[in-house]
């Protein structure tokens, strides 16, 4: 059995402070209790890159009941994969049971592709490490040592800025077909090269991407495309062909917008300046909402089947409505939409046609909407994509700016004519009575 490489704190450079206390505490109750037990994957790695993780995940040799005998506040969660979430309040920590390869028990199942689907074949902490998916997730921080033990290479390949999957990338891509947009993420976020032996599988088996669960591959694009590197996660996507897996009507939409294809280049310059701002407002700690993306994604369909179903002769409104359902029908098809998500990008798109009414009732009441920002925000990004006129995002970002006076005035600006006709039709009833 491989022996692991102990990495001192002189050269691995995490100050214990910097995790949180609460992951602490699980880690002391544990070792305490005679258990061995570690924080594990990213959160190490990203402390050893200076950066501040956001989650603290721990390994242990104790079972999830034996966790739960620990510490009473544990909550058992999961079949396929269970796991121990140690509660503080709202706040949970994950806490997971060293994990072995897989035997023929009812604990370690695998599909007819080689996907797992049970996977609670407890194991040690040497197997746990060589069952993990990159080496670069595989580093294990003993708190009571100040050592990062490593099992499988890790820290030589943090220091060539190397993603490598541990194992027969084709048997591990099988397994978790989910990997290989984690290796894109990784390699997005932390600006790694992809090892070319794990590197070599991923455009062939994109397909097995149909075989995750929607609601999965809703959370993976989330993790994805709010990872602060959007437009450098969307390139490596399309390169290895998952992009299509994820959103094929944005895919389509792309193909078609393209120079090259005879499009105008609109639909990605819409894409393209949507991801960078999302990378803005995350870079600056601001809130982001996946109506947002799905409005972008899917906008060139619902854009061009809106004017399909007006051509057929129903309402501007019901058209858009109609292209909207059809386009999420296809969407959840791969990547479920919970329904609060999905009823926001409807009312960003039904709220585009709305900018072009300008008089003073109508815009008084469109800027209390409590969508008017977000739909005003994907306006702008359609104006500096060249599909509509920029005037328009210009003259509503006034309007927010001025008080009440300037904003009648500004109306009144736009559409003078209507309102003397309004007057004098009724002048014209007075005297007629």
């Amino acid at each position: 059995m491989k022996s692991a490489t102990r990495i001192p704190a002189s050269e691995h450079g995490i100050n214990p402070r910097e995790i949180d206390k609460k992951a602490r505490s699980i880690l002391h109750a544990l070792t305490k209790a005679g258990y061995e037990a570690y924080l594990v994957g990213g959160g190490v790695r990203d402390l050893m890159l200076g950066y501040h993780p956001k989650d603290f995940d721990i390994a242990t040799s104790a079972t999830p009941e034996q966790v739960k005998q620990v510490l009473p506040s544990t909550r058992i969660i999961g079949r396929r994969f269970r796991l121990a979430h140690v509660h503080f309040g709202r706040e949970y920590f994950e806490v997971a049971t060293f994990r072995a390869p897989h035997d023929k028990t009812g604990r370690g199942k695998t599909s007819e592709h080689g996907q797992i689907i049970h996977d609670n074949v407890y194991g040690t902490v040497v197997e746990d490490a060589f069952r993990r998916d990159f080496s670069i997730n595989a580093f294990f921080y003993d708190l009571e040592t100040g050592d990062v033990l490593d099992f499988v290479g890790a820290m030589a390949d943090l220091k060539i800025k190397q993603l490598r999957i541990i194992g027969d990338p084709e048997v591990r891509y099988r397994e978790d077909p989910v990997r290989m947009l984690r290796a894109i993420r990784f390699a997005a976020k932390l600006g790694l090269t992809i090892e070319p032996a794990s590197e070599a599988p991923i455009r062939q088996f994109a397909s097995l991407l149909d075989n995750i669960a929607p609601a999965r591959l809703f959370d993976e694009a989330l993790k994805i495309f709010h990872g602060g590197k959007a437009i450098r996660t969307l390139e490596l996507l399309r390169d290895y062909h998952l992009f299509e897996c994820l959103f094929p009507a944005a895919e389509r939409g792309l193909q078609e917008d393209a120079i090259e294809s005879g499009g105008d280049g609109s639909f990605r310059e819409l894409v393209y300046a949507a991801l960078k701002n999302t990378d803005n407002r995350i870079r600056k700690d601001l809130p982001v909402t996946p109506a947002f993306l799905f409005a972008v994604m899917l906008w060139k369909r619902v854009r061009e089947d809106a004017k399909a179903y007006q051509q057929e002769g129903n309402p501007a409104l019901q058209s858009v409505h109609l292209a909207a359902s059809d386009a999420f029908s296809e969407q959840v098809k791969c990547l479920s939409v919970p329904r609060r998500f999905s009823n926001m990008t409807r009312e960003i798109w039904t709220l585009q046609g709305l900018f072009k009414f300008k008089n003073q009732r109508r815009v008084l009441n469109f800027l209390e909407q409590r969508r008017f920002r977000a739909a005003y925000d994907f306006m702008c990004l359609r104006a500096k994509s060249g599909e509509t006129s920029f005037d328009d995002c210009e003259w509503w970002t006034l309007i927010q700016e001025v008080d009440m006076d300037e904003k009648i005035a500004m109306c009144q600006r736009v559409t003078p004519g209507k309102a003397k006709k309004k007057r004098k039709t009724r002048q014209k009833r007075r005297i007629s009575e």
